[in-house]
Parts: structure tokens; sequence; C-alpha cells
């Protein structure tokens, strides 16, 4: 018994249509690097921009969190045309809506939530279905039949996969069976060039990595095109995504109650770090005296010691803390980028202090300084910072330089003094004119200058 031929492609003709009939089918499906470097394809279709491609997109979060709120205004923003999630703007197009766990009395209030109900006119464009077979049962056949009937379809939204999915009898391997309830969806999106935004829950145990917090094995995520989990932490939701044809990200998001609508509020990173840094000024004001790092982090809502430890050494390093001794930070007096009087002390009118001067600061002071640089040519050396107001004092001992003409002794310090001696010996020594090469001032061996080390 011979194997079916496939009919000639009518695009092709002559020879290559014979060697096709010729083939068999396995060897039909491969093509060479050579032909792949020629080959032309349409550019990739969002649905939202820059966050969620064509594909299989799965979204999880705990129950309750606004998913569903979500993929609602998603919905609606894509058959209308309208912005959601505050700038973004799919391309306008079908959208089928399969929302497995609301009625049609709690759809009817929710979109009126989101849309007024009398001003305009719902989009006819949004499909929605409250009943649907499961997947093994005609379900991904009707998605089929329904992206066909719509030859504008851009999305498809199923609430919840669990509802969906073929039910497990148990005896089954996990991860072949999750990978299957997510792989049939991913292949008809990449098929019809739509998206399909499938809703799941997470687990409640956490892990190193947010996206091993899906509900079920590896195979969910596996199978899917795109990832986006929802978060809450600290009283703040973010947004994870990963994916194969986008870059990694993570996006704070707020929900606004009065319009049951989310908004990305920008990178994860920024909207979380201002709100740490105005929870921290807001503790310590409370407080009014010092306070140490571990009362810091429990009242300001820190994750852990050391991302208290990293925000209050760059609060302080801007101007907004001062470290009042040592573990204990307060409120700034004096504002952002200003040392206090106390740090100050005497220098010329043209911002330079002698190396002299320096010595004797010392010596009656009886305190290690620290010499504060700035860019340029020459250092400055005019601001001179007692060892309570710098994190850095009391690891440096600058020698005295008022007396420069016995050197028989070892001066060069540790390697921590070096550099301060430098500096000091480079001010002290004035430059010939006409010598300077636009580089810094040499500190050391030749080849050192200022400018190696900003």
């Amino acid at each position: 018994m011979t194997a079916d031929i496939p009919p000639p492609d009518p695009r092709l003709s002559g020879k290559v249509q014979i060697k096709q009939m010729q083939e068999p089918q396995s060897q039909q499906r491969i093509f060479s690097a050579a032909e792949l470097q020629t080959m032309t394809f349409p550019p990739l279709k969002f649905i939202l921009p820059d966050l969620v491609p064509e594909g299989a997109t799965l979204l999880v979060s705990r129950p309750k969190l606004g998913k569903s709120w979500l993929v609602l205004d998603v919905a609606i923003a894509t058959a209308a045309g309208r912005f959601t999630l505050g700038t973004l703007k799919p391309a306008a197009g079908d959208v089928l809506y399969l929302a497995f766990e609301d009625g049609r009395r709690r759809l009817q209030r929710r979109i009126t939530k989101v849309l007024p109900t009398f001003s305009i006119t719902w989009p006819q464009n949004l499909e929605i279905a409250t009943e649907w077979p499961r997947a093994d049962q005609g379900g991904l056949a009707d998605i089929e039949g329904w992206l066909k009937a719509h030859p504008n379809a851009r999305l498809v939204i199923i609430d919840t996969l669990a509802q969906f999915r073929k039910l497990s009898t148990g005896k089954g391997q996990l991860y072949p069976e999750d990978y299957a309830a997510i792989s049939g969806l991913q292949k008809l999106a990449s098929t019809y060039n739509v998206g399909i935004i499938i809703v799941h829950h997470d687990r409640k145990s956490e892990a190193d990595d947010v996206f091993d917090t899906v509900s079920g094995s590896l195979g969910l995520t596996g199978a899917a095109d795109t990832i986006l989990i929802m978060k809450r932490q600290a009283g703040a939701v973010t947004l994870y995504v990963r994916g194969r044809d986008i870059e990694e990200s993570e996006m704070a998001m707020q929900f606004d109650k009065s319009s049951c609508r989310w908004s990305i509020l920008g990178t994860a990173a920024e909207v979380h770090r201002s709100a740490e840094r105005k929870r921290v000024l807001a503790v310590l004001k409370e407080a009014g005296s010092p306070l140490q790092v571990k009362d810091i982090q429990s009242r300001a809502e820190l994750r852990n010691p050391n991302a208290a430890y990293m925000l209050l050494g760059k609060m302080a390093r801007d101007g907004e803390i001062v470290r009042a001794d040592k573990g204990r930070y307060a409120l700034s007096e004096t504002g952002a980028g200003q040392m206090p009087d106390r740090c100050r002390t005497d220098s010329r009118r043209d911002g330079r202090t002698d190396a002299g001067q320096i010595g004797q600061m010392d010596r009656s002071a009886r305190q290690p300084v620290v010499l504060k640089e700035k860019k340029g040519d020459n250092p400055d050396l005019s601001a001179i910072c007692p060892a309570e107001t710098d994190p850095l004092a009391g690891q440096i001992d600058v020698p005295d330089l008022s007396d420069l003409s016995d050197l028989s002794g070892d001066r060069r310090g540790t390697p921590k003094t070096q550099l301060v001696m430098g500096a000091s010996l480079a001010s002290a020594m004035p430059v010939p004119p006409g010598k300077s090469n636009g580089r810094g001032l040499a500190l050391g061996p030749p080849g050192d200058s200022l400018d190696d080390f900003q």
C-alpha cells in the first residue's frame, strides 16, 4: 500500500512540483539556512504596544486582585479603539471574551463601571460568552471557527484557564497535561496572528523567581509565548513581564476604584523607590529623632535589612537624610546638596586651601578629615568635614603636610592615604604655564591622574 501523495502546490511549477510530489512530507517541512535568509515575514503585531504581542499570553495573579477588571478593560479598548492602562492604545479589531466566572448581570454592571451606559453605544464587535465547551469537547474548534468567521479578529480572552482546559483524570503526568492546555491555544494564535490572553491563578507559596509562582507545572509557562504576573508587595502592585518576543520588564500598576480601571505608573524600580523614600521620610518626620536602621525598615515596610541599608545610604548621599551617628539616621536640616555649617572651614576666596592649613586644622581638631574633590584641572580642598558627618571618616589618617622639608621618612602611608597625599601635594605645587594637557593632576605613578578615578 503506497502512502498518499499530497496534491501539488499551485504556486509552484515544473521541476519544483515534481520534486514536491516525490519527497515525503517530513522532507518538505525542512528548509535550509540559506532559504531562511531570504524569507520575508509580516511585522510582529502587538495587542498592547511593547507589552502583549500576538500569541498566547498567560496572565497570573492571586484571586480577587483585579485581573478580570484588567482583561475587561483591554477587551473594550481593543474593540472600541480607546486607551487602556493609562497610555496604551491597542490596534482595533474584533474581540471574543469568554467570561466563565461571570453572569450577564455581573458583566453588565462591570461594563457600566468602565463605560457609560447611555452616552455611547457599547462596541458591537466585542462578543461575549459565559458558557463554552472545554478544549477537548470542541472548545478549541469553536474558537477556530470564530476566528475564521471574523477576519478582523484581534483578541481572544479566556477567563479562566481552569474552566476551559481538559479535566485531569489524575492518571496522567502533570507537565504534559499543563503543556497541552496552553499549546493548542498557542497554535491558534500563531496561525491566525491574534492574541489570546489566558487568565490563571498563582499558588500561595512564594519562590525566588516570581514566574515560578504560577499554579501548576512548568508546562504552562513553557508553552505560553508571554507571561504576565501581577503581584502585590508592600501595598503596591507590580506587573512582571517575560516573553519570547519582548524584553523582560517590571511595571508598577495602580487600580482606580472609582473607574475600576488599571493604569501603569512606570517602571517598578523607579516608582517603588520613590514610594519607599517617601515612607522613610514620613517615618523619620513622625519620630522626630534619629532612628536605627532596623526601626526604619520595619516602620517604612522595606523589604529586608540589605535593601534598607542601600536605600538609606543613597538618601544620605542625596542629602534627603543625614547619618546622626553609627547606624542611626535623621531628617536633613540643611537640604539636599548642602553641607552643615559645622563641616565648613575657612578657605581662600578662590576656593583653595593651603596644605599647611590642612595640617593645622587636622592637629587642632584632633579628628580625621576627608577631602572632597571635584572634576577639573585641580582638586578642590576647601570642603573638609569631620568624621561624624562622613561615612569614610576615621578610615583615612591625613598626614601633616605643613613641613615638607624633611622627606627622609617613609611618607607613602597606606593605600587609602595615597590618594589624599597626592591631591594635597598637587595642590601645593604650581603647574608651569602651558604644560597642562587637559587631564587631571598626577596622583602617583606615571599614567595616574584625576581623570582615571572618575
